[in-house]
């Protein structure tokens, strides 16, 4: 089965239309999506960064949020904006990234919705361990994993393969070819490629 890697970190507004739309459109394209949670933070510093591009330039957050409203009802999700942007989603994905593949998607979607349709904190411990009730498990062992110093550790390799492979923003896609989507406006896009052309162009 075609594969698409969809890289995500969780204080990203737009990649919360993208989880909660992903698995479903892969099911029609016979696609199988592996999640990847990672940090966006070192990724930004590196470009001299020191906060999210939607803070540092108005005008772009302005129409982010905007526009975050006309994708959210046009795809039927429910949607309000945090008091707070960024917010930390560090510990969101160690746990994510502790967890089985099955169990990963469905945190992570519990996750973002509390966010962007509930409005918390996804810094506050119990907002995650609410997330990780909502995927069906058990939150103190959870938790105890995700702050392992090899699972720590796990999440620092993630985001630096994420740095080699070119990810610059999330959501970002990625095929089998290497090839690179950004933005959830091109997830329908990075499916039709990981379904149709990435075993024409394997790199």
């Amino acid at each position: 089965m075609p594969r698409l890697d969809f890289w995500y970190e969780f204080a990203s507004t737009y990649s919360y239309p993208a989880a909660m739309r992903i698995e479903a459109l892969a099911e029609k394209d016979n696609v199988e999506i592996y999640w990847r949670p990672f940090l966006l933070g070192p990724i930004f510093a590196d470009q001299g960064w020191t906060d999210s591009p939607f803070n540092l330039y108005p005008a772009k957050g302005r129409y982010m949020w905007r526009d975050m409203e006309r994708v959210c009802d046009a795809c039927q999700l429910a949607f309000a904006r945090p008091a707070r942007f960024p917010q930390n989603g560090l510990l969101g994905a160690r746990v994510a990234l502790s967890l089985n593949p099955r169990e990963r998607m469905l945190f992570s979607r519990a996750l973002y919705a509390a966010q962007f349709a509930g409005g918390r904190d996804i810094a506050d411990e119990s907002v995650v361990a609410d997330a990780i009730a909502a995927a069906g498990l058990v939150p103190e062992p959870v938790l105890e994993n995700a702050r392992a110093p090899a699972n720590r550790a796990a999440l620092r390799a993630q985001t630096e393969e994420a740095k080699a492979r070119g990810i610059f923003g999330a959501p970002s896609f990625i095929c089998a070819d290497g090839e690179l989507f950004w933005g959830h406006d091109r997830l329908e896009e990075a499916l039709v490629w990981a379904a149709t052309r990435a075993g024409d162009h394997v790199r």
